[in-house]
């Protein structure tokens, strides 16, 4: 088993490139097990792209890394066995039930079928989805969707979880809410690897990489990036920084 305090990605020299357009540029940087570790960047800056690379979707043109201590260019399969995802976009099928969904994704994910009530039970009671289990998709609440989408991402166990803008749309209790359970989560020892655009969500992550025109132009905790960002500024926020970094970019 890999030790608590160990990278559970790590990224070296990362570079995708779409003809002449460059959209991860050589990128570096490393999440540790059990971290809340926070990818941020505005729109087009190439957060999806590293993501879509780090999950085995797409190859990288040079550099490379590991996910889950699997190679990311030639154990593309072990990684999509390893990780859970979880994007924007509501990706579920509207016309099952949310106990229909899980079983569907317990098959996608190989969980041996005699774990299939285990796992169901277990899911429907952490999301608090008992009493809408038959009830169809389409018609919950966006966040009891939100919170089937995170479960069936975790249906088989897995040791990274990665959370693409995941409270998009949601009110701010459902957001509180789905932050105290990536928390327990992390305690567990699963590491969190988030992209999010509001900067007070990202203030729960324990470090920080911000990447802009495919470049990480700042990694840290948010207080270093803060600090970093706004010198002298004694009320600045993550905001404040975010937009001071993404705007260098366009200058």
């Amino acid at each position: 088993m890999t030790p608590f305090n160990s990278d559970s990605i790590s990224v070296n020299n990362l570079e995708k490139k779409f003809g002449n357009f460059v959209a991860v540029d050589k990128i570096s940087f490393s999440v540790r097990k059990g971290e809340i570790f926070g990818f941020l960047g505005s729109n087009g800056s190439g957060k999806s792209t590293t993501i879509r690379m780090l999950c085995g979707i797409i190859t990288p043109t040079s550099g490379g890394g590991t996910v889950a201590g699997h190679d990311i260019i030639t154990e593309t399969e072990d990684i999509k066995q390893s990780i859970g995802y979880m994007s924007q976009k509501f990706s579920l099928y509207e016309d099952l039930t949310p106990f229909e969904n899980l079983r569907f994704y317990l098959g996608i994910y190989n969980v041996p079928q005699s774990l299939w009530g285990e796992r169901i039970d277990w899911i429907l009671k952490m999301t608090r989805l008992q009493d809408a289990r038959d009830r169809k998709t389409r018609d919950l609440p966006p966040g009891w969707r939100q919170r089937l989408a995170l479960g069936c991402s975790l249906l088989h166990k897995p040791d990274i979880l990665f959370l693409d803008e995941p409270t998009s749309g949601v009110d701010p209790i459902t957001r509180g809410h789905f932050w105290s359970f990536i928390k327990k989560l992390a305690e567990n020892g699963m590491t969190i690897f988030v992209t999010t655009h509001y900067m007070d969500e990202a203030r729960f992550c324990e470090r920080i990489v911000m990447i802009n025109d495919g470049r990480i132009v700042a990694s840290g905790t948010p207080k270093e990036i803060i600090s970093g960002a706004c010198p002298g500024i004694a009320d600045a926020d993550l905001n404040d920084a975010f937009i001071k970094l993404m705007k260098r970019g366009e200058s």
